[in-house]
């Protein structure tokens, strides 16, 4: 199995539980800063060296999953060192926080082009060997973890270059699971909350330095792993296209984009008429949640 930006935070915590139960790891990660700038071989290894002494197997890998020939390289490490990919789960990010008539377009694009790109190459790679594998006459039980965020299905100031990207994270984790369930391939995505180098400027540093040593603490993004490993594994298949709220003890399903109040007339609209048309409507319908999901 795979888990992108595994070197650090969330997803080295997927890794060491993936190990832990039993699955072998490939761990990719450029080590780079939370912006996307540097890059070390040192986070990735140091994992690979943590699931090596609890007995798990694992390698580091240092692709892009940004570039095809990258995550293509990704892939390939995973069946040539293992035998083969029954999962994926999509963890690289960085972050360049900017209101946006501040932002520039190197932030823009450096920001969708790991999350977004990032998800969507290694997951390309990973679908065409298991589509030839498919019309091979072989079985998949293979599985798509993807990390989404409530920035990007809820919405957060500063943040529309993330949010965007993770919204993109979302709708990409629907419309492949659509696409794919015929090669035996389930897609499902988290959007997490936990205390990463990603979110301790957002507040929740100060929340977890709040917590007495030695008590649960349900910023720790180890509380993330369990629902990720569950996805990524066998005991998932039946379920696939949903995106999962996760925080400490918390899991819901996000409920993605409905059609609210509505009118509806056998003729084109005027403009004139919609000042008093849409205003009625906004106020019927439910308000946008808030970033943890709850409306009001």
């Amino acid at each position: 199995m795979i888990v992108t930006g595994a070197g650090r935070g969330i997803g080295r915590e997927h890794a060491l539980e993936f190990a832990r139960q039993g699955a072998k790891v490939v761990v990719n990660d450029l080590g780079a800063e939370t912006d996307g700038t540097g890059s070390s071989m040192g986070p990735a290894g140091e994992v690979v060296e943590e699931i090596r002494a609890i007995g798990g197997e694992a390698v580091v890998n240092g692709d892009d999953v940004s570039d095809g020939e990258g995550a293509e390289r990704l892939v390939r490490t995973a069946i040539e060192t293992f035998g083969g990919l029954d999962t994926l789960v999509n963890n690289a990010g960085i972050l360049r926080d900017r209101m946006l008539v501040n932002m520039s377009l190197d932030e823009w694009d450096a920001v969708i082009r790991v999350h977004l790109r990032g998800t969507f190459a290694p997951t390309r790679a990973a679908l065409q060997y298991w589509r030839d594998r498919s019309k091979g006459g072989e079985t998949n039980d293979a599985r798509i973890v993807n990390t989404t965020s409530p920035s990007g299905i809820y919405g957060n100031v500063g943040q529309t270059n993330y949010g965007a990207a993770k919204a993109g994270i979302a709708a990409f984790t629907v419309i492949s699971a659509m696409e794919v369930g015929r090669y035996g391939v389930t897609v499902n995505a988290i959007a997490p909350s936990a205390l990463t180098r990603m979110t301790e400027n957002l507040g929740m540093g100060k929340r977890a330095a709040e917590v007495p040593e030695g008590q649960w603490n349900e910023l720790s993004p180890d509380n993330i792993a369990p629902l990720v490993v569950w996805l990524g594994s066998s005991e998932s298949g039946g379920v696939t296209g949903r995106v999962f709220n996760v925080r400490g003890g918390h899991i819901s399903v996000a409920e993605g984009w409905v059609e609210g109040p509505v009118v509806h007339q056998e003729k084109r609209w005027d403009p004139a008429e919609l000042s008093t048309v849409v205003p009625g409507l906004v106020g019927q319908a439910a308000p946008n949640a808030n970033m943890w999901g709850l409306r009001g």
